[in-house]
């Protein structure tokens, strides 16, 4: 099976189409999502999107390869013997990953209550999936200041994890928030917030 990655290699036309596809709600994520979350319903197992997909979802136009979800640690197995050979396969390697058959979407679960970044002990842990969570084009996403909050704390610990922080900064751009946003986060990332606003405005 062709992955989504190896698909995308192909040729810049495919990165194009699938991109303006999942801007406007459709293309191979929208549907790997769809057929996901009517699994996961089936089996009363809570969710919602974090990482890439929910930042577009958020607003912020930049393309993603995979679908991050967010779950309990306790239904991860119960997903996996679902789940695997049953219109999905295996992630080599990796116990928290899946792969779509269809689409050749991967699906990385992440887990409530882990710690974002350098997954170190910190204030700012993944919530519970039925927490801090908004409806945005009918799919359940991290709502915006808990994403903001993880984004940040991830970026800050973890020096593979800068594109966080420029994320964080183009969520600022896109919904115009100013540094009394930051007040509403926790003191874990207030500062780093106000700091990104300022070279926000800066750079305006």
């Amino acid at each position: 099976m062709e992955t989504y990655e190896q698909q995308l290699q192909g040729s810049f036309e495919t990165v194009l189409r699938e991109a303006n596809a999942l801007y406007e709600g459709s293309g191979k994520l929208d549907q790997t999502y769809r057929r996901l979350i009517a699994r996961l319903e089936r089996l009363g197992i809570a969710s919602e999107l974090v990482g890439g997909f929910a930042l577009i979802l958020h607003g912020v136009r930049r393309f993603t390869e995979d679908i991050d979800m967010l779950i309990r640690p306790r239904d991860l197995a119960v997903l996996r013997d679902d789940l695997i050979g049953r219109g999905y396969v295996v992630v080599a390697g990796n116990s928290r990953s899946i792969r779509d058959a269809q689409t050749g979407v991967r699906i990385d679960f992440v887990l409530s209550g882990e710690f974002p970044g350098d997954g170190k002990p910190k204030e700012i842990a993944f919530p519970d999936p039925d927490e801090h969570v908004v409806d945005l084009q009918h799919i359940k996403v991290v709502d915006l200041k808990t994403l903001i909050e993880l984004k940040l704390a991830s970026g800050m610990t973890a020096a593979h994890r800068l594109q966080d922080l420029a994320d964080v900064q183009r969520l600022i751009e896109v919904h115009r928030l100013s540094p009394a946003f930051g007040d509403e986060l926790r003191p874990y990332v207030r500062a780093k917030f106000k700091e990104l606003c300022e070279l926000d405005a800066r750079s305006g």
